[in-house]
């Protein structure tokens, strides 16, 4: 059986508290790892550990040799890729092509931020105060505590750790208690990478034990967190506190709305791959199925055909689409919005059950399962299930389908079905979302921002907006002259 201890200071150690934890196949069902469970004082002890790296020398290190240790850490990456991808599977029970096809992509973060690196520039400001020469510089914050979601580890963490050391930051990070074994793997290639010891730490437990003492430590200037809204609020609260900078990526529910001129096989296959890809366990899942009244029905039949289609099994082939629910509370969680949805007056057309067929092996299996005769009062419409649950809602006009979107408290993103460029731009605009897809879905890239309104979140993760999130802008004046002015007066 494999056994994970904490990454810290460049060193393998045991936990303080000697306590160790099981990390479960959702497939199996089976126990194949134990995980360091760390406390404060392992916190402390990386919290310190990459304080001294900061204060000893990372942050001088010339942006351009941190660019260069990036790109090493991309060949590693890209060399590693596959494993990496099977031991995400192995610990999530997401599909093995799209854990494989995520941990191939994350390496372009790292190339992307290690050629950005040496490029944030400041300025020299022409201001109106005679004699004195004004510029800016960008600094780094210092040490950036990284948690991270169950569902996406690795390139979840890319989006926060590439960023972070490019613009001379260190890191502790606090993998998900159900997904640790990726991203303490991963740790040897930070360290192959040549990345200096303590730059990144990795403490792996529970939210209580050390999220939460990481969120509180004095020393962490910065939070960078993927989970819940509930979660990421409590967050938001203790790291005002003490001031600290936050970008906080949260939940979602995401309308995927359909125009009656919209390309319907392509809109049905987009459909598709916004709830039922990745079993449905993912912030931008376009869980509420909009569709114009009048190919309301014809698409319905449609979506249900192709829907039935999706063969339920073994995350590890790749003929499988739907695989198991990766947590044990997460598949009561769904089980339990399906009963609240058939209470509420929703009608099931397709699955609305768990998955007990030959393929569920150990494992905890939901069907892929779709809601007509919905409104968007219901709790489906409003709540985020992160699972494989559609609700499908009619509209009638333009205005209508925008009224609906943005009547939630979330707004990560939001997809677009129309062959009419003039809507899409309009639609583009009025929805209070961070990302809007025009015939796509689940697009994403290490060049475009990405992040949330409302309750999905404060801040953007990649392109070139989130490097500026994880420095500090200094204004510096300089007199060009030394004759004395009036103490009393501003300049």
């Amino acid at each position: 059986m494999e056994r994970y201890q904490h990454y810290i200071g460049g060193q393998w150690v045991d936990p303080a508290s000697g306590d160790w934890f099981d990390s479960v196949n959702p497939y199996t069902g089976d126990v194949w790892a134990k995980i360091a469970k760390g406390n404060a004082a392992d916190v402390d002890r990386a919290v310190a550990s990459a304080n001294n790296a900061f204060e000893s020398g990372w942050a001088d290190v010339k942006p351009t040799e941190r660019g260069r240790l990036l790109y090493k850490l991309a060949d590693l990456i890209e060399r590693d890729a596959q494993r990496l991808g099977e031991i995400e599977v192995r610990d999530n029970g997401k599909l093995i092509a799209e854990m494989s096809a995520q941990t191939h992509y994350m390496s372009q973060w790292y190339r992307y931020y290690g050629g950005l690196a040496d490029k944030v520039e400041g300025a020299v400001i022409p201001t109106d105060k005679a004699g004195i020469f004004n510029f800016t510089r960008y600094e780094p914050l210092g040490v950036v505590a990284m948690i991270t979601a169950w569902n996406s580890p690795l390139l979840l963490l890319s989006w926060k750790l590439s960023v972070a050391l490019a613009a001379g930051n260190t890191a502790v990070i606090k993998p998900s208690e159900f997904t640790s074994a990726s991203t303490l793997e991963f740790m040897n290639l930070i360290e192959e990478a040549g990345i200096p010891p303590g730059v990144v730490n990795t403490v792996s437990g529970f939210g209580q034990d050390v999220g939460a003492e990481l969120v509180a430590h004095p020393d962490v200037a910065k939070i960078a967190f993927t989970g819940s809204d509930r979660t990421g609020q409590k967050i938001n609260k203790i790291a005002a506190s003490t001031f600290k900078h936050v970008t906080l990526e949260l939940g979602g529910k995401s309308p995927n709305i359909v125009f009656e001129d919209a390309d319907i096989e392509s809109a049905v296959m987009g459909a598709i791959s916004g709830i039922f890809a990745a079993t449905g366990q993912t912030c931008i899942a376009g869980s509420r199925l909009l569709l114009q009244r009048s190919i309301h029905d014809q698409f319905v039949e449609r979506l249900i055909e192709v829907a039935k289609t999706a063969q339920i099994g073994d995350p590890m082939s790749t003929d499988t689409h739907v695989g198991p629910v990766t947590t044990p509370p997460q598949y009561q969680k769904i089980l339990d919005y399906i009963e609240i949805a058939k209470q509420d007056g929703a009608k099931c057309v397709l699955g609305g059950q768990a998955y007990t067929g030959p393929a569920a092996k150990g494992g905890q299996f939901i069907e892929p399962t779709i809601f007509t005769d919905v409104n968007n009062k219901m709790r489906i419409a409003q709540e985020e299930v992160f699972g494989p649950l559609l609700a499908v809602i009619p509209f009638d006009t333009e205005e209508d389908a925008i009224s609906i979107g943005n009547d939630v408290d979330f707004g990560l993103a939001a997809g677009v079905w129309t062959q009419d460029i003039g809507r899409a731009i309009r639609m583009s605009e009025k929805l209070r979302v961070g990302t809007v897809w025009v015939n796509t879905y689940r697009a994403v890239s290490f060049t475009s921002p990405f992040g949330g309104y409302k309750r999905s979140g404060i801040g953007r993760e990649s392109g070139l907006e989130a490097i500026k999130q994880y420095m500090q802008v200094k204004s510096v004046w300089i007199a060009q002259q030394t004759s004395p002015a009036n103490p009393f007066i501003m300049r």
